[in-house]
């Protein structure tokens, strides 16, 4: 017999999609993927180099349950730098990724029944995660923009409440916070007395001359009130290399490293190596990178609002835009009829071989998330195969 926590909790859909592409691909079908959420920019060589020196140094065993001094000294380091917010060694634990993080962070401050309030769209793990501490997710929608309904925020605490859980830059919008909204987030947070879980693990990837803010650095009152959490997945293209972090009040840190001591015991001695070398090393490929996700944003979205019947909102960090596909629905191709975002994602599967994610999995129904986080030549080629598909079923509306 499953315990009943697993039976609550749905699969990863974006994992699942991920998996069904990947078994396409090993039967020679040429899928271009617009699904997976990691960048396609190998590692910089410096990181690689440090693990590879780390290795050869014998630095294989066992590390202390909340990661090694210097690394949770360089995430200090770079928080006070980038983030203009003070933490003490001892108040950031080392994580096998952000996700692990987050899991974690709600293990140790929710009880059965405790509710986490989740502005959507928002990433399909958040909900399951809440579950999995034996948590109440309650959804908030986010206003038409994307942005923060701080009102619609505040209407939705209880007794119950214990945390709000953000992620800016956003995934799926791509949507940034803006400092006033996050203000407004972190007096409430105060005034309830309930915490802000604060995902921040897109926080290099911003445009249009948007600035990341992370909560915690408002007032040390605020900070007290603030989960702040991140990785090196995203910024530095170490998704593979599992290393996440989380800055929190100490006693929350202290709970967190009960739990990881029981679950994981340490974090990769490697990975903690390399993740040194990518907050003290050069800046220049994660510039670069960024530079290049702009580039390609600005191609897809425009490419996306030129087909007919797509409407795409102009995301402003990370790397995912959402447009709404709904002019579709109704229209058919031969057995085809486009009723909703899966069925629209499963066709542009086998009819233009790309692969997207459906709204539906980030509570955004009408929807599909692309990510820009592969070649010029490869989102050129899956436009226009995109468009030809969308052509298909624009040829037989109303038959």
């Amino acid at each position: 017999m499953i315990a009943e926590r697993v039976q609550k909790i749905q699969p990863s859909q974006t994992i699942e999609i991920t998996n069904k592409v990947t078994k396409l691909e090993q039967e020679g079908k040429p899928v271009i993927r617009f699904n997976i959420g990691e960048p396609d920019f190998g590692t910089p060589e410096h990181i690689c180099q440090a693990a590879k020196e780390a290795m050869d140094q014998g630095f294989t065993r066992y590390t202390a349950v909340m990661g090694i001094p210097e690394l949770r000294e360089a995430i200090c380091g770079k928080l006070k730098r980038e983030n203009h917010v003070e933490y003490d060694p001892d108040e950031v634990t080392i994580g096998a990724g952000a996700k692990q993080c987050i899991s974690t962070a709600l293990l140790a401050v929710c009880s059965p029944g405790d509710e986490v309030i989740i502005p959507y769209p928002c990433w399909v793990s958040y909900t399951e995660l809440v579950k999995l501490a034996e948590g109440v997710p309650v959804l908030v929608p986010c206003k038409e923009d994307f942005s923060l309904d701080i009102d619609a925020i505040r209407a939705a605490v209880t007794d119950h409440t214990r945390a709000v859980m953000i992620n800016t830059p956003n995934n799926p919008t791509g949507a940034v916070y803006d400092r006033e909204s996050l203000e407004e987030l972190a007096a409430l947070a105060v005034e309830k007395d309930i915490y802000i879980i604060s995902d921040e693990v897109y926080e290099k990837f911003v445009y249009n001359g948007r600035v990341h803010v992370s909560p915690s650095s408002f007032s040390e009152e605020v900070k007290e009130h603030t989960i702040l959490i991140s990785g090196m997945s995203k910024t530095y293209a170490m998704t593979g290399w599992r290393i996440g972090y989380t800055a929190a009040p100490k006693e929350i840190i202290r709970a967190m490293n009960v739990l990881q001591s029981q679950i994981v015991s340490s974090i990769q001695s490697l990975s903690q190596k390399a993740a040194i070398a990518a907050l003290t090393g050069t800046q220049e490929p994660l510039h670069e990178m960024a530079e290049e996700f702009e580039r390609r944003r600005n191609y897809m979205r425009e490419r996306l609002n030129q087909m007919p019947g797509i409407s795409c909102i102009n995301s402003e960090g990370a790397f995912y835009l959402l447009p709404d596909i709904t002019g579709y629905y109704g229209r058919s191709y031969g057995n085809v009829i486009i009723e909703n975002d899966l069925q629209m994602a499963e066709y542009l599967l086998d009819e233009a071989e790309i692969a997207v994610v459906p709204g539906s999995a980030f509570l955004a129904p009408g929807h599909l998330r692309f990510s820009y986080s592969n070649s010029m030549e490869q989102i050129k080629k899956g436009m226009d195969q995109m468009e030809k598909a969308l052509e298909k079923l624009s040829d037989t509306v109303g038959k």
